[in-house]
């Protein structure tokens, strides 16, 4: 069970982020901003990706 609470506050923690990030994104950032609010975002969504084919459980353990 702790392995599962872990796994959700990353992905809370990582969904918070991405948040702020878009936010930014609406802010009209300059170039150089803008090109690592995208990169960030990209790592992000590659991290939420892998949690989602590896979670506890969550989604993908139970084939009923």
């Amino acid at each position: 069970m702790a392995a599962q609470d872990c796994t959700m506050t990353s992905l809370t923690k990582l969904l918070a982020r991405k948040q702020r990030l878009l936010e930014r994104l609406q802010e009209s950032p300059g170039p150089h901003e803008r090109d690592e609010i995208e990169r960030l975002l990209a790592e992000i969504d590659e991290t939420l990706a892998l949690l989602d084919e590896s979670g506890p459980g969550i989604s993908g353990d139970r084939h009923e």
